[in-house]
């Protein structure tokens, strides 16, 4: 560290121990917000140049912030936050890295030592309070144990299936002096080593299946993305190899191309036909890197009945849990279809799959994104497809709040490259988009960074605007402004006999002045044929912008599987009037 006063001894401070922590583990930036219990931490943080910190309004945006500039760029996220209230906000954006598998490491400050337990100012259990939501937290007690500590935590949140860790420092080792030991291979959970390599007579086992099927599709999901750059070239390859259809969860977008001819879209409740029907109807899954979650399976016992199953993960606890497999195989997603692939070509041929093709061309006819076309008013799927349009060929990053519009951003806005899409999946955070666009931002300071937003979830962390100005981050915010709560407004409308119980923004703000306000720019589009010039308009400003597109208010987001029902049991545009819609949710039991 250039200026920090110790950076000639490994005697330092507590404080100075976490600084240089960072810096050994190759930390460039933190998102944070300052408070009694980590002055003597910002204390250090003033005094160095080889760490940038990012204040921003809220802890909850810190964490999101970090989440999103972790999923962007494949190293870990971190954040610092003060006792008490500043742990509790990040609980949130912890519990949703957990879900989501990103790497967070997550600096707490904690009340003195001797007051612990004392219900003394701003303190909190925060090892209690997070041990649900990390993969590992810590509460260090001796300044000996810290350099150790925070080596662990990197090693843990990075290794293995990532997730988010906890480091709980109180504020009196902060102040205390001891030694300082650099990261060492040793400094690792001697009981925490995850399996890497795919064990060869399963991945022979695999190829058997997939040799032999004839009607396979591949499942992927975020594991792949997680693996690195590579796991997403290798899949590409497998599917070359193979020939097979692939389709995606949510947060595996990206890892096999949108564009790519093998491509069937996203799987799941709001999945296209052709991937439902091909997950139903498959003989042979391949299932990489993805966890069979409920919004992908729908219906666990009619979950494609006639096939056999394998799983790749690196996460032991993940197979046989919600589905049962014929062929698991724990490992690292890229590692094992290397070796997959490998076994595959070592085969010589290839299998005849040209009528499971033909049907799902016949799925493809169907046609399920369809929508009516309106030269009157905005519909969102029309403004994503615009935007998409808008952006191609540009170095484009986007974030998502949740509801509608994160769905119609995953049908409509073509990912063709992994680490371009970050939202929150298994959580479903509102609020998630804005502050992790300011992490991506920070990760990616010459790209275009946009969340696609919802006018009710954007107002839940809108505080960071003023994160964006201050560090002068030109983040986009594309709001699809329905003036509602527009998924919930659709499920009330479904199963609540359209019962509008509090879905509606009666007082929603004023987006342009808004914008006025925080310093950046605002921009609207009420009409179709004002949308391009629009969106041009917020691309080519150099600043951050809130662009208030006005859209269809009770437009509601097909295809769709109801709750309870099987994959092949979808509601498609066409056919989802209300009473077809009411008659198909009556025998379902709601999972919203």
């Amino acid at each position: 560290m250039s200026q920090n006063k110790h950076q000639d001894s490994n005697q330092m401070t507590g404080a100075a121990m976490i600084v240089r922590a960072l810096v050994d583990h190759g930390v460039k930036h933190i998102f944070g917000y300052p408070g009694g219990a980590v002055l003597p931490i910002y204390d250090e943080i003033f005094q160095q140049r080889d760490i940038e910190h990012v204040l921003v309004r809220h802890e909850q945006g810190a964490g999101h912030a970090a989440e999103g500039y972790a999923r962007s760029t494949g190293k870990p996220g971190v954040a610092l936050v003060t006792s008490g209230p500043g742990a509790t906000n990040m609980v949130t954006p912890l519990a949703d890295a957990l879900m989501d598998s990103i790497p967070l490491v997550c600096i707490t400050g904690q009340v003195p030592t001797h007051l612990i337990g004392n219900d003394a100012f701003q303190e909190c259990d925060t090892v209690g309070i997070t041990r649900p939501c990390t993969k590992h937290n810590w509460l260090v007690r001796d300044i000996k144990d810290l350099p150790k500590v925070l080596h662990e935590a990197f090693y843990v949140a990075t290794s293995g299936r990532p997730g988010p860790v906890v480091v709980d420092v109180p504020k009196d080792l902060q102040f205390a002096t001891g030694t300082y030991t650099p990261p060492r291979k040793s400094d690792v959970h001697a009981s925490y080593k995850p399996q890497i390599k795919g064990d060869a007579g399963q991945i022979r086992k695999a190829v058997a299946l997939l040799l032999n099927a004839k009607r396979p599709v591949i499942y992927t999901g975020g594991g792949i993305i997680n693996s690195g750059r590579e796991a997403s070239k290798t899949l590409r390859a497998l599917v070359e190899a193979t020939g097979f259809p692939i389709t995606s969860t949510l947060m595996g977008l990206g890892a096999y191309p949108a564009s790519g001819k093998n491509w069937l879209g996203m799987l799941g409740m709001h999945g296209t036909y052709e991937a439902n029907m091909a997950m139903h109807d498959c003989d042979v899954m391949l299932c990489i890197g993805a966890r069979f979650d409920d919004r992908i399976t729908g219906r666990t016992d009619a979950f494609s009945p006639g096939s056999k199953k394998i799983h790749i993960d690196i996460d032991p606890s993940s197979i046989n849990k919600n589905i049962r497999v014929d062929v698991p195989i724990i490992g690292d997603a890229g590692s094992v279809m290397a070796d997959l692939l490998q076994a595959f070509k070592a085969e010589g041929k290839t299998p005849r799959i040209d009528p499971w093709w033909f049907e799902i061309g016949r799925w493809r006819a169907r046609n399920s994104l369809a929508y009516k076309k309106n030269d009157d008013v905005i519909l969102p799927q029309f403004a994503i497809q615009r935007l998409f349009e808008a952006t191609r060929g540009r170095d484009t990053y986007i974030t998502t709040e949740v509801g509608q519009h994160q769905m119609w951003a995953a049908q409509f806005f073509g990912f063709d490259e992994p680490h371009r899409l970050m939202t929150s999946g298994g959580l479903g955070t509102m609020g998630y988009g804005l502050p992790a666009a300011l992490g991506v931002q920070v990760a990616h300071r010459d790209s275009l960074v946009i969340d696609i937003a919802g006018d009710a979830s954007v107002q839940m962390t809108m505080q960071e605007m003023s994160t964006a100005v201050q560090h002068d981050l030109p983040i986009k915010i594309f709001i699809l402004n329905n003036q509602y709560m527009g998924m919930v407004r659709q499920w009330q409308q479904l199963l609540h006999g359209n019962r509008l119980s509090h879905s509606y923004s009666e007082a929603l703000p004023d987006f342009v002045k808004l914008a006025d306000a925080f310093g950046c720019v605002g921009l609207q589009a009420t009409s179709p044929s004002d949308l391009d010039a629009a969106i041009a308009e917020m691309i080519a400003v150099k600043k951050p912008v809130l662009f208030d597109c006005r859209v269809a208010a009770l437009e509601n987001c097909f295809p769709m599987i109801p709750s309870g029902k099987a994959h092949n049991e979808m509601l498609l545009p066409a056919e989802a009037n209300d009473d077809v819609t009411a008659a198909a949710f009556a025998g379902g039991k709601a999972l919203v």
